[in-house]
């Protein structure tokens, strides 16, 4: 068969220099295999991992017979439109409207330009992900900031239904995965909260709204101090508020996921053992294992375990630790499933796909002036440590490749499903419960 021999041809180069690496398929080349960036990624993963011929089919298959979920990412991203951008410019935009237009043609251009929506479907069936628990609300909590990027993710999956639905059950991810398609489950960056602060049920009315426009998970902070608690990059780490024992009871009430991904260490601990329900680090790692502010230690990993929840391990670095590459990201993975069990470890990317025409279409803009640090870009010195080699390995579309890493780990295929994709099906499910 064609695709076994490709596989073996693969393994058997020393430099894992193979032009492509097929998945099982019942129809002849994918376009995603002529893509260079996607290939370059590939190559890095496989040099790292060296699977063996067998480790390597039975892991692609196993990828591809599962519904792949990731706990927290982003769709492949567009590349802008640069003349358009210079016009904007051009007529003295602002730097908000410019910032707004830039993020919308990023999340939206491949509903109207086709070499776009061609790149975004070769990344997306690259990486043989079923669902996405998708970034779709900026940082904050002002509920017309939150629902610039729900509006720009809605508009995409309205337009590209049948091949990327809005989930708002899940059984719809469990339909997608069965027509062989692909789905957003949407998640945002804060509460949505009134900010009058009249009263606690008038700051937390907007929860429902934006649940019934189809948020599953919210972020309780954002690396900064809030309301509802600290996040992972303050000092103080003074824990949990009492508005914010109101939020996450208002969460588990409605069925919307608290996520303390970018809360403290603290926050995090009594955000778990407020909740009656799932609580989640969607995209996370192993502090114990590599001590990172964005990491959970052991002590908050089963406290979150205890809630029926789950970490995500992010495919960042800088979280990591030395190498940061797919060894290190398997080694995070590995250390949850043993402090939290098996059922309470997933992938949260925390990454995507780039379109290969972005740097072109960002040459024709012109310079603008530079603004102020943004109030969310709350990162202690050293955090996000540059380490470009050790990101080609862990890129979104090495998903397939996350996988084998398992296979070779020695876990068996029903754990493997739980972590790709099991896990986070569960809390989903959990969470929706009366």
């Amino acid at each position: 068969m064609q695709t076994h021999l490709s596989r073996r041809r693969l393994i058997q180069s020393a430099a894992f220099a193979a032009p492509f690496l097929f998945l099982p398929r019942l129809r002849g080349k994918e376009a995603w295999e002529e893509n260079e960036v996607i290939q370059k990624h590939r190559r890095a993963a496989l040099a790292v991992l060296k699977p063996t011929a067998a480790q390597l089919d039975r892991g692609l298959k196993l990828h591809a017979e599962s519904l792949v979920f990731d706990t927290y990412g982003f769709a492949p991203q567009c590349a802008v439109d640069g003349a358009a951008l210079a016009k904007l410019v051009a007529e003295d935009a602002s730097l908000i409207e410019l910032k707004d237009a830039r993020e919308r043609m990023m999340m939206t251009r491949c509903v109207e330009d086709a070499a776009e929506l061609a790149e975004f479907k070769q990344a997306w069936r690259a990486t043989g992900v079923t669902c996405i628990f998708q970034n779709a609300g900026e940082e904050g909590q002002a509920p017309l900031r939150l629902i610039k990027r729900l509006a720009n993710f809605t508009y995409l999956t309205d337009h590209l239904k049948g091949f990327l639905n809005k989930a708002a059950t899940p059984a719809d991810i469990e339909a997608a995965k069965k027509a062989g398609q692909h789905c957003l489950y949407f998640t945002g960056n804060g509460v949505p909260l009134t900010q009058q602060w009249i009263s606690v049920p008038d700051e937390l009315r907007y929860l429902t709204v934006f649940k019934n426009l189809g948020m599953r998970m919210l972020h309780l902070t954002y690396n900064r101090r809030n309301m509802i608690g600290d996040g992972c990059a303050e000092p103080g780490n003074a824990g949990l508020s009492d508005f914010g024992v109101s939020a996450i009871k208002e969460m588990n009430r409605i069925g919307v996921i608290p996520d303390c991904a970018h809360s403290g260490w603290r926050t995090s601990l009594e955000s778990a053992k407020t909740s009656t329900k799932p609580v989640v680090a969607s995209h996370s790692c192993a502090a114990d294992l590599f001590r990172h502010i964005r990491g959970k230690p052991d002590a908050v990993l089963k406290a979150i375990a205890d809630t029926g929840g789950l970490t995500g391990i992010a495919c960042i670095p800088s979280f990591l630790g030395n190498p940061g590459n797919i060894d290190a990201f398997l080694n995070h993975i590995g250390h949850v499933a043993k402090v939290a069990g098996i059922n309470h470890v997933g992938i949260g990317t925390d990454v995507t796909y780039r379109s290969r025409n972005q740097a072109a279409e960002s040459a024709k803009v012109p310079r603008t002036k530079r603004g102020r640090t943004a109030w969310r870009y709350f990162w202690p010195a050293g955090s996000l440590r540059p380490q470009p080699q050790a990101r080609l390995s862990i890129a979104w579309t090495n998903w397939p490749l996350f996988t084998v890493g398992l296979v070779q780990r020695g876990y068996k295929d029903d754990d493997i499903r739980k972590i790709i994709g099991g896990n986070m099906m569960r809390v989903c499910r959990d969470s929706l419960k009366n």
